[in-house]
């Protein structure tokens, strides 16, 4: 008897070993699978190393402020603490405009060529013709050790203009005097708008070109608002940012000759309503060697900004609307790109476009309004803690897309694609011939 006992025992044991694995089998295979940022990107988006480490605290109050924000379900190598590496790429690649609407930043990050060996495959060798000045470079390859795609070099060594994969010329192009190789890139890097850049002599010389705007090959963006899921873009918030802020608008300027008439817009607008204007063009102070402490006033004292760009320019957006304006918690009043161009780079309702009424007069009413109706001024700050700036690794990006097979392709005219009609006015876009 205590013998059968002991065969039951070993019989239910058995049979609940076999049950507890079917269980877990069958919550593996039904399990939900947490959807990468955007599958849109084609995989794309596995991203981030950790920013730049003057870039590391740049919306650092965000993340202080508001409690539970929402989290990526992955960490792609190019956000923030990011791990996860793309794998090689299989099917359409869509790194160049030709491929892909929109900037193709994401795409190009997650890009790693099929055929690609790691350190069996050459290197590519990028020369900085203009030099390494601004560049925060050096020679070497110490800038691609964190790519997906690493085996790339810098060089500013003009006697190897006949032998590298790739010259790059910032600002402007100077011909190297030396026998072209026929696949050898050149790339044009801009990161002013066209009314501060030269005119290249030899048009149709180049075959990328790298600047602010969304249609260049290699897009270098200002800053880069990527969100955690793009299904949510707002966020309830604890924090009431009217509370204590006494004073109307601020603005912080140098340039008091701009070609798209931003000081008469502010003269005009401080008709209406308070506008402190900082600087050569104003009547109050700031030195610039107090940049933080002059900042600071928009978060203290100041519900509105002016992020004003000094030209009216196809996706010309700087740090002025990112980094004076959104990291200090004050509304952003923004002159520069068209309205559509802002709506496809800010935070969602974190802004106001100058373009959206019909002058200073009625933006001014506009902000009275605000400035007496704490939970509508409020509503413009639901987008924070729903993303985050990306480092955008633009060196990456350039090593990547050289080992690419895609990147046969020249410009017929640069001068006409940089600075053509259409591509900046003088005026208002509301009233621009080209609208």
């Amino acid at each position: 008897m205590p013998r059968l006992i002991s065969i039951r025992k070993c019989l239910y044991s058995f049979l609940g070993i076999v049950s507890l694995l079917v269980i877990v089998s069958i919550y593996k295979i039904n399990k939900p699978v947490a959807p990468v940022q955007e599958q849109i990107f084609n995989n794309d988006l596995r991203e981030q190393t950790a920013w730049p480490e003057e870039k590391q605290d740049i919306f650092g109050n965000i993340d202080d402020e508001v409690k539970n924000t929402i989290k990526p379900p992955e960490k792609p190598w190019f956000w923030r603490d990011g791990t996860e590496y793309p794998t090689k790429s299989k099917g359409p690649s869509r790194l160049f405009p030709d491929q892909a609407d929109g900037d193709r930043i994401v795409n190009q990050l997650m890009y790693i060529p099929e055929d690609y060996q790691g350190y069996d495959s050459p290197e590519k060798t990028i020369l900085l013709y203009n030099g390494f000045s601004g560049w925060g470079q050096k020679s070497g390859t110490a800038a691609f050790h964190q790519c997906p795609v690493s085996r790339c070099t810098l060089t500013a060594d003009r006697s190897k203009a006949s032998e590298a994969d790739a010259i790059l010329f910032k600002d402007r192009v100077v011909q190297p005097g030396v026998e072209r190789p026929m696949k050898q890139v050149w790339i044009l890097y801009h990161l002013e708008c066209p009314y501060h850049t030269q005119s290249v002599k030899v048009p149709d010389s180049i075959n990328w070109t790298s600047t602010y705007r969304r249609d260049s090959d290699i897009v270098a963006p200002y800053e880069y608002w990527m969100y955690y899921d793009p299904e949510v873009k707002t966020k309830e918030q604890d924090k009431d940012y009217a509370a204590n802020k006494t004073k109307k608008v601020a603005w912080f300027v140098s340039n008091c000759g701009a070609r798209n008439n931003r000081l008469q817009y502010a003269e005009e607008l401080g008709k209406y309503i308070e506008v402190d204007i900082y600087g050569f063009c104003g009547n109050l102070k700031c030195p610039r060697s107090e940049d933080k402490r002059c900042f600071n006033l928009l978060k203290t004292d100041y519900k509105f900004y002016l992020a004003f760009e000094n030209s009216n320019c196809r996706d010309y957006i700087t740090e002025k609307l990112f980094i004076n304006g959104l990291k200090y918690d004050v509304l952003p009043i923004v002159m520069g790109a068209r309205p559509e161009e802002y709506q496809k780079v800010a935070p969602e309702g974190s802004y106001i476009h100058v373009e959206e009424f019909e002058g200073p007069q009625e933006l001014a009413a506009y902000l009275h309004r605000l400035d007496k109706d704490p939970d509508l001024y409020n509503s413009y700050f639901k987008w924070k803690g729903t993303g985050q700036l990306i480092n955008t690794h633009f060196w990456c990006r350039v090593c990547a897309m050289l080992h690419s097979p895609f990147g046969s392709k020249h410009y017929e005219d640069i001068n006409d694609w940089w600075r053509g009609p259409g591509i900046c006015t003088s005026k208002s876009w509301r009233s621009s011939e080209f609208v």
